[in-house]
C-alpha cells in the first residue's frame, strides 16, 4: 500500500456503499475506482463521491492492479464470489454481511484469505459503540459474574407494508434468509462478542407476514424470505438465550436490543439510545454514560467526543473502517476487529436457523470453522 493510505475501490454504492465510501475517506484511503449495477450508474457515482474512475463492473474493479482494498457491497449472492476473485488478485477486502449466503460459501472465502494471506474485515459496526465494548469489558473483567442468559431484539418496519419492495426480498439475490440474516446476524455477533460465547444450536420459527411484494424491479411477485424469526439459542458454556427479529414492527426503526444477565450484574444495550449502557443489580439499577472518563479503556479509546456530545452510527463505521485498514498495513489485527471468522460464525447461526424452521423449530447444531482464522495467525493488539 500507499505511505498516504490504502488505494480503495467500492463495488456497489447504494446507501451502504456510500457509507463505505465516506468511511474510506476518513480512514486516508484514496477512492481510485468504483462500480454499480450497470456503467452508467457507476459514472453518475463516481463523479457524485469523487473517485477517480468508474469501472464496467465489479468484477473489473476486483481484479484491477491500482486497488489494494475491495469494499464489496453488492447485493448478497455475489458476495462470495467477488471477494475470492479479489483475494486471488491480492487484494485485501472489506465484505459487507452477509459475507456468504451460506456457510459453505462463507468457508471457501475463509480459504481464499488464508491462502493470500489477507484480511478480509466485516461490518458489524455495533461493537464500536463505545458503551457496547465496555459491557464487553464488564463481561470480561467478572463484574456481572458468570453468564447464565442472554436476550434481546432487532426491529425494524420498512418492509411492514405489502407494496415495501428490495432487491433483498427476491432470494436469487439476497439469499435463502433475509430478515435473520440482514439483521439477526448482527444481533448475535453482539452477544457473541460480549460474552465470548459462540451460539453451537438453535431452535427457529420463521414467519413470512407478506406473501407477494414488489422485487427489485418493481414486478410484484411471490416471497419466499422470512419477515420475522423467533430463536431460541445455547453455547456450549452453558448459557441460554432467546431473540425476535423483525422488518415488520410499526415504529421500530432500528432497535438493536441486547441485554446479557450474569450470577451478579446485568447489563442491557439498546442501539437506539446509544449514549447509555444499562447496567442492573439486585441492589439497584444505574446508568452508565458514554462519558471516556469512566469507561473501560478498551471502550474509551473509541469515544471521539466530550460525554453529551452524541456519537452514533456513522462513528462507529468510521472506527471499523479505520481498524480494517489497520490490520492490513500492519498485520496486526485490533481487538474487536470483526474478520472472516466472525462472518463464517454468522453465516453458520444462519444456516442453523434455516434447517431448524425446515425441521418444525427443533434444535439444530451450528456449524464450526473449517480452517485457522485470521486473528489465530496475526499477532492481536490491545
Amino acid at each position: 500500500m500507499e505511505q498516504d493510505g490504502p488505494r480503495i475501490g467500492i463495488a456497489g454504492l447504494g446507501m451502504i456503499g456510500r457509507i463505505h465510501a465516506r468511511s474510506a475517506r476518513l480512514a486516508q484511503g484514496r477512492l481510485v475506482g468504483v462500480a454499480a449495477s450497470t456503467p452508467e450508474r457507476a459514472a453518475a457515482a463516481a463523479v457524485e463521491i469523487g473517485a477517480d474512475r468508474a469501472y464496467e463492473s465489479a468484477f473489473a474493479l476486483a481484479t484491477a492492479p491500482d486497488v489494494d482494498v475491495l469494499h464489496i457491497c453488492t447485493p448478497n449472492h455475489l458476495h462470495a464470489s467477488l471477494a475470492i476473485t479479489a483475494l486471488e488478485h491480492g487484494k485485501h477486502v472489506v465484505c459487507e454481511k452477509p459475507v456468504a449466503v451460506s456457510h459453505e460459501e462463507a468457508l471457501a472465502i475463509e480459504r481464499a484469505a488464508e491462502e493470500a494471506g489477507r484480511v478480509v474485515a466485516v461490518p458489524f459496526v455495533y461493537r464500536y459503540h463505545p458503551v457496547l465494548r465496555h459491557a464487553r469489558e464488564l463481561v470480561r473483567a467478572g463484574e456481572t459474574g458468570p453468564v447464565h442468559l442472554v436476550h434481546g431484539s432487532y426491529l425494524q418496519d420498512w418492509l411492514l407494508e405489502e407494496g415495501d419492495g428490495n432487491w433483498r426480498v427476491d432470494a436469487q439475490l439476497g439469499g435463502p434468509s433475509r430478515a435473520f440474516a440482514d439483521i439477526g446476524t448482527h444481533w448475535c455477533d453482539l452477544a457473541t462478542f460480549v460474552t465470548d460465547q459462540p451460539f453451537t444450536a438453535v431452535a427457529a420459527e420463521l414467519r413470512t407476514v407478506n406473501a407477494q411484494r414488489p422485487d427489485h424491479a418493481g414486478v410484484t411477485t411471490s416471497v419466499d424470505t422470512e419477515d420475522t424469526a423467533a430463536v431460541l439459542l445455547r453455547t456450549a458454556g452453558g448459557v441460554t438465550g432467546s431473540v425476535v427479529i423483525s422488518q415488520v414492527s410499526p415504529g421500530r426503526k432500528n432497535r438493536l436490543w441486547l441485554q446479557v444477565d450474569g450470577a451478579g450484574a446485568s447489563v442491557a444495550f439498546d442501539q437506539e439510545q446509544p449514549e447509555t449502557l444499562w447496567i442492573g443489580r439486585r441492589a439497584a439499577a444505574t446508568i452508565q454514560p458514554r462519558d471516556p472518563d469512566h469507561l473501560a479503556p478498551a471502550a474509551a479509546r473509541l469515544a471521539t467526543v466530550p460525554a453529551g456530545h452524541p456519537q452514533g452510527y456513522l462513528d462507529c463505521f468510521e472506527a471499523f473502517v479505520a481498524d480494517a485498514y489497520a490490520a492490513m498495513a500492519t498485520g496486526t489485527v485490533p481487538d474487536g476487529l470483526p474478520t472472516i471468522a466472525d462472518g463464517v460464525r454468522a453465516a453458520a447461526v444462519t444456516d442453523a436457523v434455516l434447517a431448524s424452521a425446515r425441521d418444525g423449530g427443533g434444535w439444530a447444531a451450528v456449524g464450526t470453522n473449517e480452517l485457522p482464522t485470521l486473528s489465530d495467525s496475526m499477532e492481536v493488539s490491545s
